[in-house]
């Protein structure tokens, strides 16, 4: 099939400018890739409007979220879908305006502001608001309506002032939930949780095709529509990817309970992708136009503010936010500017080709931005929220070991380069919070991975997978290699969950919370195991 039938709205929609140099050196197909001018223009009305109260069926299917908390600020979405598993969402191509309350109490006696705002067809109705001029470090309650329809109440809270002198945080690591692998379950267990915020480390939806019974959650009360037993490429495909990941109730109640920071890694695209080349061997014109469409699907359904609005297959998701002194994320995008994987990728013996010097995992720019944002850094925990494991991983313990090539393993140099670079700004208490690799792991950052006896330079918390990789097992195959591998690991188990961490003037802790099921629903979440560090301290201690 080709780029034009697969992506033919896009074609049509494509902008006049091209922000990419190399873009100019493929085809003119490329010339789609930038369809961003099928967007609503600023002060004007795009389409005609739909009087909201004509909407018959329940709009807020896909429940509300917010994220990326500032002190004075929460941003809130929602997306109107009366029927999210059709193309189109059940609502024609028009304007619609959406009302929105903040307030003080989840009963809303006492409202802090109010507004509206259009959910634009361009943006698949959905609803990104920036609400400002709120109190610092307060938890505020909110809600949509559209007509005569109101959403599910979420709860969300601002961060403290950059200079408060806060003494705890709490926060979660999620990452990976393929839908066809099993339930939410964790997530119904996250909503429950005392949380400040929390972080999604990648992999939010799955491009493979989930066929009529969800996979191995294996309904018998429903049957999912043919459309999604196929791989996603095209933008309406990640739409409705997007609805059926979002109708989810735990994955809802989630959303609602906590504001969410998030960043992508492969899957929200296609597996293993690196910068412009794809997986698979298709021009690179067809894979960016594919990227543009998944980065678009991706804002319309996160909640993200304005500077991460995608334009074309470009979109800047690395960030920096602050709670307080005590903590400041700054939250990476590592395949928008990756090198190659060496070797073909996968676990290879590492040389010359994976050694290369000039080989970046961040690319130059958000390099640079991180280490300036580390001199400039006067917090107490300098947090990287981030997607693939950043210590070193030896498969076997002896001679001819493999790494991955996807993770940092394949990037040696660039994770050099960020290691002296928090060592020359004096970062004292580095946490690295990871996903991908569908288990727990905690590990010592060293200052030399082949040296056991080098300093300890931070810490690297791993939180296993949501879902993927179905029910998992305390002790995978590989347990006994791994660990006896690795002496910085001190900790390694294969169950679904999440992980909690908490930061304090003191230490930070670790909780490695998983659940025994996602194959069948209802499985209780326990405590896999605890570990400390000090502040001051680098290190891993059992808690």
């Amino acid at each position: 099939m080709t780029p034009e039938r697969q992506h033919s709205g896009e074609f049509r929609a494509a902008v006049r400018h091209l922000g990419r140099r190399r873009f100019l050196t493929v085809t003119g197909a490329a010339a789609a890739l930038a369809f961003a001018a099928n967007l609503p223009t600023a002060g004007a009305a795009s389409a005609a409007e739909l009087d909201a109260r004509k909407i018959t069926e329940n709009p807020f299917t896909l429940g509300v979220a917010s994220g990326d908390p500032l002190p004075g600020s929460v941003l809130l979405w929602t997306r109107l879908a009366p029927r999210p598993y059709e193309p189109g969402s059940g609502l024609p191509s028009s304007r619609i305006t959406v009302k929105w309350e903040l307030a003080h109490d989840d009963r809303f006696t006492r409202v802090a502001r109010r507004g509206q705002a259009t959910a634009h067809p361009e943006f698949d109705h959905s609803v990104h608001v920036e609400v400002a001029n709120l109190d610092a470090d307060r938890v505020y309650y909110y809600r949509f309506r559209a007509g005569t329809w109101i959403s599910p109440t979420g709860r969300t809270r601002t961060a403290p002032r950059a200079d408060a002198r806060i003494s705890e945080l709490k926060l979660a690591a999620v990452s990976c939930q393929a839908y066809h692998d099993g339930y939410f379950t964790a997530y119904e267990h996250l909503a429950d949780e005392d949380l400040d915020v929390v972080f999604h480390l990648g992999d939010y939806l799955y491009e493979y095709a989930v066929n009529a019974v969800g996979g191995a959650r294996n309904y018998t009360d429903r049957r999912l529509p043919a459309h999604f037993n196929r791989e996603t490429v095209t933008l309406e495909d990640y739409r409705l990817r997007y609805a059926l990941y979002r109708s989810d109730p735990d994955l809802a109640a989630a959303h609602a309970a906590h504001p969410f920071v998030v960043t992508w890694d492969d899957h929200e695209t296609e597996n293993n992708y690196a910068d412009d080349i794809p997986e698979n061997d298709v021009p690179p014109e067809e894979f960016l136009l594919r990227r543009a469409a998944a980065y678009r699907a991706y804002w319309e359904n996160q909640p993200l503010r304005r500077p991460q609005q995608p334009d074309g297959p470009d979109m800047q998701l690395y960030r920096r936010l602050r709670f307080g002194r005590l903590a400041q994320f700054d939250i990476l995008d590592t395949r928008q500017y990756r090198s190659n994987q060496a070797y073909g990728d996968g676990w290879q013996t590492p040389g010359p080709e994976s050694e290369d010097p000039a080989r970046t995992m961040t690319g130059a720019t958000q390099e640079r931005w991180l280490l300036d944002g580390w001199n400039a850094s006067n917090a107490l925990w300098n947090v990287v929220p981030q997607q693939v494991t950043f210590a070193q991983r030896r498969d076997v313990p002896r001679p001819g070991f493999k790494l991955s090539m996807d993770a940092w393993d394949g990037y040696p140099a660039s994770r050099k380069r960020i290691l002296d670079g928090a060592a020359a700004a004096g970062i004292d208490n580095l946490v690295v919070l990871t996903g991908d690799v569908h288990v727990g792991y905690a590990f010592d950052l060293k200052q030399d991975f082949d040296d056991p006896a080098s300093r300890t330079v931070g810490t690297e918390i791993v939180a296993t997978s949501i879902s993927s990789g179905k029910d998992g097992a305390d002790k995978p195959a590989n347990w006994d290699n791994l660990t006896q591998a690795n002496p910085h690991m001190k900790f390694y188990n294969g169950r679904r969950g999440y992980t909690t961490v908490t930061l304090t003037t003191e230490h930070a802790r670790a909780d490695f919370r998983t659940v025994s099921a996602v194959t069948t629903p209802g499985a209780p979440v326990t405590t896999a195991a605890s570990f400390v560090t000090e502040a001051g301290n680098p290190g891993l201690t059992p808690a």
